[in-house]
């Protein structure tokens, strides 16, 4: 619940590309909007939820490929957890969820990215999309170049070297693959640009970056 009174709570999306930078920019934020005196739960995709924190292993470093549909239910099924244990029950109570992905990043790898736009993977996310029955009141898209995108990654590569935290199947792939992904959430933002707001995060200055999204969303929230 905000500090102006009762009100709704709301379900805010962080998206993009691998080295972005929105998983830093969603800590940073919750912080911030807590300060402002807004309740605030910070979660992510995929996992958010125990079970869909235990499929995320599965999805990001298991050691088996699964098949296009197969990948993308199992998305879907993590997203249904994290959806009815976590983001319904916070919203219900007042609260603004903030989430590092949700459906647009299955769209945009699954869809555009792995399954290079193939019709019939985007046609079942949509379906997908259309029984999960929850759609972000706004999604922030972070957008990154891929020279830059790719330096980033391999950065954290390196500060990852010999630790028990590698990089994952996405963050390993190639530089097609992360060019067709930028295409496809430059196409899904497009589609509803009543929904995304786009924002570079070309600039080193996370900071502010930071103070950007966190008025943006000051805006957004007090207008509800």
């Amino acid at each position: 619940m905000s500090v102006a009174g009762k009100s709704p709570g709301a379900f805010i999306t962080f998206e993009g590309g691998e080295g972005a930078g929105k998983s830093t920019q969603l800590r940073a934020v919750a912080p911030r909007l807590e300060a402002l005196g807004y309740e605030v739960v910070a979660t992510r995709e995929p996992g958010g939820s125990p079970g869909a924190e235990a499929l995320r292993e599965l999805l990001l470093f298991g050691k088996h490929d699964l098949s296009a549909r197969a990948e993308i239910m199992t998305h879907f099924a993590a997203r249904c957890d994290h959806v009815d244990q976590v983001i319904r029950p916070a919203m219900e109570a007042g609260k603004i969820v903030l989430c590092d992905r949700f459906f647009d990043s299955t769209m945009a790898y699954q869809g555009y990215g792995r399954g290079e736009g193939d019709p019939a993977l985007i046609g079942m996310i949509r379906s997908l999309i259309n029984l999960v029955d929850l759609k972000p009141d706004l999604t922030v898209l972070f957008e990154v170049g891929l020279d830059t995108g790719h330096r980033r990654i391999t950065a954290r590569a390196a500060d990852l070297s010999g630790q028990d935290a590698p990089l994952d199947r996405y963050e390993s792939a190639d530089r097609a693959f992360h060019a067709r992904l930028a295409a496809g959430f430059r196409e899904i933002a497009d589609a509803e640009p009543e929904r995304f707001v786009r924002i570079s995060s070309e600039s080193e200055d996370a900071p502010a970056i930071t103070d950007r999204v966190v008025n943006l969303l000051k805006t957004f929230l007090e207008k509800r």
